[in-house]
């Protein structure tokens, strides 16, 4: 067999052969990339949207489909991260966000928008008996475990081997110099013996556990029966507190992956979609945590932000959770996309070719390898350059995927958008099968 190096530079020469395609492609977007370098450093604001020469610039966009600056139009399964749920045109959101227009911004006061949106997200979802509003899901995160250091005078936390819970709690192969400073131990996913074992190693200082309930970043690898149900054993016994990070997982669902799974966190973050597409996100649970935010009480937990309950957001939230993404809505999509992710896998075994795609309804990463996935080091090492030559080569047929491989569907979707994907995934299969032959062992 070929050593890794030699399979990682045949990789890296079949994606350097789609270069020139990709140039005669973009003229514009490398023009626009080149004068983004005199002021963006590497002309970029947001690490995760870099690509080699330089990514492709969007004009517009409507439905589940964009249109770069160079007039390609093109299905858009990168779905901004799952922030996308509701495609790039929903009309109730429109609307909702035009009437925040037209009410006014800005006002420094409460809206009765906090109350509507707190009172949908604790019907749906189980942990959430208070809820507070937020920015970003890498806030929510932040503020989250801060509580659980606060509430159990604790300080270490329990997190997962390529766990992401935002740009300053991530957990990859290497460490990141921009992580907040925390003691945070890590454990493999899937895997409660390894979990049990970080719990009495770290003892009576474990203030939380926080899990993604289906493991994002890392490969969206699907819970194994038991696993999420064993962490809330685990905190249990421990005295600690259970979050789970549902900033992409709540829209699994009627009540994302804890309704789906019925196990309750303490706590739950939320973010990505629920804004309908604008920046907004929220942790919340049970009420005696929660009720330490009261800012009636002397010695309250305090938590700023300036655009916690902005209008537009809040308005839009309301229409995405309370209108369009319905609890009947969401276990309709969450079947559509489950049943979306087996046609792959049914196409890629006809074929005989040793791939596979993992997830759960509408988030879904295609990775080498027949063998079952539970946990991160069950991906074979090469899949995530397989998923860059993918990301390429499928972006010169209009079909976007993330760039490394995620793939995520948006409610304006239809049969035909799906039916193209399934179409540029037998055709990438065919084309580079030596490639992924090699790079699944």
């Amino acid at each position: 067999m070929p050593s890794l190096s030699s399979l990682h530079q045949d990789i890296h020469a079949a994606r350097e052969a789609l270069t020139p395609a990709f140039l005669a492609r973009t003229p514009r977007s490398r023009a626009l990339s080149e004068s983004a370098r005199t002021h963006l450093p590497g002309g970029n604001t947001r690490s995760v949207l870099h690509a080699d020469p330089y990514p492709v610039y969007m004009a517009s966009a409507e439905g589940a489909e964009s249109i770069d600056v160079d007039g390609h139009r093109c299905v858009d399964f990168v779905g901004e991260f799952s922030a996308g749920l509701f495609g790039h045109s929903d009309p109730v959101i429109r609307a909702a966000v035009q009437a925040a227009l037209e009410r006014g911004w800005v006002m420094a006061a409460p809206i009765a928008e906090e109350q509507r949106l707190a009172a949908l997200l604790a019907a749906r979802f189980p942990s959430i008996e208070q809820v507070r509003f937020c920015n970003s899901g890498t806030e929510a995160n932040l503020l989250a475990l801060v509580t659980c250091r606060a509430v159990t005078g604790r300080s270490t936390i329990l997190a997962f081997e390529q766990g992401y819970h935002g740009g300053v709690l991530t957990f990859s192969d290497r460490a990141s110099p921009m992580n907040v400073p925390f003691d945070v131990r890590l454990a493999r996913f899937n895997d409660l013996d390894s979990v049990a074992a970080r719990v009495r190693e770290v003892g009576k200082d474990l203030a939380a556990i926080i899990v993604e309930p289906m493991l994002g970043a890392g490969g969206n690898i699907a819970p194994l029966p038991g696993f999420l149900a064993g962490l809330r054993r685990l905190a249990d016994q421990a005295g600690a507190l259970l979050v789970f990070d549902e900033v992409k997982t709540s829209r699994l669902g009627p009540g994302g992956m804890q309704g789906r799974e019925g196990v309750t966190p303490d706590l739950t973050t939320l973010g990505k979609y629920l804004g309908g597409g604008l920046p907004l996100a929220a942790f919340g649970g049970r009420a005696d945590i929660m009720r330490r935010f009261d800012p009636a009480d002397a010695q309250g937990l305090k938590h700023a932000g300036t655009f916690n309950n902005n209008v537009f957001s809040l308005h839009a939230g309301v229409a995405g959770i309370g209108t369009v993404y319905t609890p009947e809505r969401a276990a309709r999509f969450t079947d559509w996309g489950d049943a979306v992710r087996e046609r792959i896998n049914t196409q890629y075994r006809a074929m005989g070719l040793p791939m596979q795609a993992t997830g759960v309804g509408s988030i879904l990463s295609p990775h080498c390898g027949s063998a079952p996935i539970h946990s991160p080091g069950d991906i074979p090492a090469a899949s995530a350059a397989i998923g860059k030559l993918l990301h390429r080569a499928l972006q010169l047929e209009g079909v976007l995927v993330c760039a490394r491989g995620d793939i995520y569907l948006s409610l304006p979707m239809t049969e035909a958008h799906t039916d193209r994907l399934l179409q540029a995934l037998a055709g990438f299969g065919e084309r580079y099968r030596g490639l992924i032959e090699r790079a699944a062992g």
